[in-house]
């Protein structure tokens, strides 16, 4: 679904993404792992358009979508969500998943004047996709609250109930967990494994939470310092030395060695 070939994004004299190289399957649930700096928000940018790359090559489904501003992937079914969700706080759950299609009739004056009619069928079709999608979530109890009135992993399911609103084709999530308790956090994953599996959903995720990887993500790639350091299952990458090192600071031989006799 998606190669990325050496690709650098540089800030002066700092090289945030140092060579990457990373391949995400059609249909799998790819894990980004990495210590915090290690590039892995930037290469997001990067392949998602919220960046230009300095060098280096994307290509989707064998298409080159290198340094294609984030509305053109939109509409080729590449979505990424934040870290921080972006939600219409004034606008209740259900109408910031209407705002998500693009090129609906409302947007244009004079239909707005003259096919008021059209404009009421599609909002209401909108909005019984919008509470098929929050049902889905298990959030359709909150359809009529402001999104601004909802915890940190609601907005996260709503961030997620948008990419559900068009045709995606492959999603990156950028710390989904961040902020999230464990029972929302299950939910959260829960909908991501089916839309996977019933929906075809490829997904690519940065996390921090190691089970949630190992229960979502094979496979997991490992970036330290801009560069991908290793890649595999979970397992080989929790029990791989240098991605240990990366994290802690010390290999397990370095800390054999320091260990006391018993």
């Amino acid at each position: 679904m998606i190669v990325v070939e050496d690709l650098h994004k540089h800030f002066g004299g700092f090289h945030a993404v140092d060579g990457a190289s990373i391949e995400i399957a059609e249909g799998s649930i790819t894990g980004l792992i990495g210590p915090n700096g290690a590039g892995k928000t930037t290469l997001f940018n990067a392949i998602a358009g919220v960046l230009q790359p300095t060098s280096g090559r994307v290509t989707m489904a064998g298409e080159d979508i290198t340094g294609l501003p984030p509305h053109e992937l939109f509409h080729k079914g590449l979505l990424r969500t934040f870290q921080i969700a972006h939600e219409f706080s004034s606008m209740t759950v259900r109408e910031n998943l209407m705002m998500v299609p693009g090129g609906q009739s409302g947007e244009t004056i004079w239909k707005s004047w003259l096919k008021r009619g059209e404009i009421a069928r599609e909002e209401a079709a909108l909005a019984a996709k919008a509470d098929e999608v929050l049902e889905f979530l298990t959030i359709d109890h909150l359809a009529d609250e402001k999104a601004g009135n909802l915890s940190g992993g609601q907005k996260k399911l709503l961030e997620l109930g948008r990419t559900m609103m068009v045709d995606a084709r492959i999603v990156f999530l950028d710390e989904v967990g961040a902020g999230v308790n464990r029972t929302l956090l299950g939910t959260i994953g829960d909908a991501i494994v089916r839309l996977n599996k019933e929906r075809g959903y490829t997904f690519c995720l940065i996390e921090h939470d190691m089970d949630f990887i190992s229960r979502l993500c094979d496979p997991v790639i490992v970036m330290a310092e801009g560069k991908v350091l290793a890649q595999g299952s979970a397992s080989e990458i929790m029990a791989n030395e240098a991605v240990i090192e990366a994290y802690l600071g010390t290999g397990l031989k370095n800390k054999k060695k320091t260990e006391p006799a018993t």
